[in-house]
């Protein structure tokens, strides 16, 4: 693994000269408006990064007086590459939510926030879910009671309400509408 990074290190301007810098910055400025591919580079940078650090360990853990030129290049390499990285990262806007952060800081999962998350979506919706219900039953009960007081007035309600939800089934099917407001794809 090391002698692929040390053979990409040196094709790469491993020496200081800047080559890695000019070649990331040749990519990001052809789609600085594509959000995905500016993700793409942050994440090859921080890989990139990662190498050199090891790199770096390595160099670092068996130093002698010959090993001090390429600690320097190495050294210059990580520089340059964590400012490529940073320029890359301004282009990135990413949110990541506190409570992320506080459970990576503990030591935890930051699973356990999007299960927490889904979860409380979850009992949310079935709140949701049961007011739409006692709202239908009260619909449906209030219906009963107008059709036992006032049955034509209901029965014409009927014929108006039919005749919309007709009318809202051609429109959603003339516009490739699904009946649930969703878009055929």
């Amino acid at each position: 693994m090391d002698s692929s990074q040390n053979a990409a290190a040196a094709g790469t301007g491993g020496s200081g000269n800047g080559m890695i810098i000019s070649q990331a910055n040749d990519t990001a400025t052809t789609d600085v408006d594509d959000p995905k591919q500016n993700l793409n580079q942050v994440i090859n940078s921080i890989q990139k990064n990662l190498g050199l650090l090891h790199q770096l360990y390595l160099t670092v853990s068996s130093f002698n007086a010959a090993s001090q030129l390429p600690l320097l290049q190495r050294l210059n390499s990580l520089v340059m590459e964590l400012d490529n990285m940073v320029k890359l990262a301004e282009k990135c806007n990413i949110q990541v939510p506190m409570e992320v952060l506080s459970l990576i800081d503990d030591g935890k999962n930051p699973d356990e926030f999007t299960r927490d998350v889904i979860n409380s979506c979850i009992a949310k919706n079935q709140i949701t879910k049961g007011k739409t219900d006692a709202f239908k039953g009260l619909r449906k009960h209030l219906l009963e009671e107008l059709e036992q007081t006032f049955p034509d007035e209901v029965e014409s309600y009927r014929e108006i309400r039919a005749a919309s939800a007709a009318e809202s089934k051609r429109l959603a099917q003339a516009q490739s509408i699904l009946p649930n407001g969703d878009t055929k794809v």
